[in-house]
Formats: C-alpha cells, structure tokens, sequence
C-alpha cells in the first residue's frame, strides 16, 4: 500500500463510509428497528442491533426472521427508514470538516456504503453534507467496484469492512475507531491509517493531499 498520495494534476477522490464514519446513525437505526419490531411482532432487540453496524441489512435481519421472510422484512424496513431514521440522525464529529478539507483540496468526495443509496442521500441532504457521489448496497470487496470506478485514492471507513474494501481497490486506507471495531483491530485487519475520528482528518490530510494550486 502506498505510504503517501501521489501529486497529480487530476482531482483527488477520497470515498467515506457513512455509518458511523460520517453519521451516527444508531438513534434512527434503532428507532426504525424499535417501529419494525412494533409492526411484525418480531422481538428485535434494537440497542444491541447498533452495536453492530457496518454489515448488509439482511445479515441482522437473520438473527431475529426466518430466511423466508428477510426480503420482505427488509423491505418494509427500507420503507420506514426515511420517517423514523433521517431526523434523529446526527453528523460525526468532524465529517463536514473532514469532506470539506478534500473541497479544499481541489478534490472529490465520495460516498460508498452498504446502506440503501436513496436513504443514504437522505442523510447526506438532511445534513446538509455535500459529496460529489453516492454509492449504496457495497459492501467490503464489493466497496472496491465504485471505488475503482470512482478513481478514489484513499478510503475511509469504521469497519474491517471498509479497510477490505480500501486494499481490494488499491486505496489508502484510512479508518476512523468511531463504530463497532477498536482501533487495534483496525490495525491488525491492515489499516494503513487508524484516527481516533474524523476531527483528526483535516490535519492529517493536509500532509498526504495535494497541492491544491498544482490540482486541475
């Protein structure tokens, strides 16, 4: 993996995870599972649920619903998510700071999560966070297809996941110890970068981006 970027004339793209890399996701995460659970009489406990995110929908579906029944349960879930998820959803700290560094940079921000794309540009605009894309429903090795199509030299994300997704598409990686997996096991899973979260970004950033005046 390479040690720094590369100077280039070409804008540098750098992809985000969102869950728990660029938004806290767990108030509504869990309110919208707290509403399925209500409508399907399926007991799901909800505060362990967002102990967990990173994953695809359907792999926690499995551990509360017959296999039969996950694509329509994830359905409905999909469905609810813009009335109970969006509104209590915070950013992270530091995530408008952090896309705005790569701006700044001359560069491109991406963002390539597991999430359904329609609800994640929901977040994005609710937020009032502005990226240049968004690509939804990758996940680890998967994240490496728009990741590549994207141009993306550096990737960030909370997951061992994200880092999986990083080194399939030849990206820096860059993790953020703000979701499920400790900084440790973000090292060990080949993480070339670990910050405790994105306020640590900028600064970082500014070491490895290029010039802005020498970017196209």
């Amino acid at each position: 993996m390479p040690a720094s970027l590369p100077t280039s004339p070409s804008p540098i793209t750098v992809g985000f995870d969102l869950d728990m890399t660029l938004i806290d996701s767990r108030p509504g995460i869990r309110a919208t599972y707290e509403r399925l659970s209500e409508e399907t009489g399926v007991f799901v406990d909800a505060a362990l649920a967002v102990t967990r995110l990173g994953p695809p929908l359907d792999w926690e579906l499995a551990h509360w619903f017959p296999a039969e029944d996950i694509p329509a349960v994830a359905d409905r879930y999909r469905a609810l998510y813009p009335e109970y998820a969006v509104a209590p959803t915070p950013a992270m700290p530091g995530a408008r700071e952090a896309v705005a560094a790569v701006h700044a940079a001359g560069g491109r921000a991406v963002v390539v999560t597991a999430k359904h794309e329609p609800n994640a540009k929901l977040h994005l605009t609710h937020l009032g966070i502005e990226v240049d894309e968004v690509r939804g429903w990758l996940w680890a090795e998967a994240k490496a297809e728009a990741l590549l199509e994207y141009g993306a030299a550096v990737y960030v994300g909370d997951h061992v996941g994200d880092v999986v997704g990083a080194r399939t598409a030849g990206a820096l990686s860059v993790a953020v110890a703000t979701g499920p997996v400790a900084a440790d096991e973000l090292r060990a899973a080949g993480a070339d970068v670990v910050l405790a979260d994105l306020t640590e970004f900028p600064a970082w950033f500014a070491s490895y981006a290029p010039d802005p005046d020498a970017v196209a």
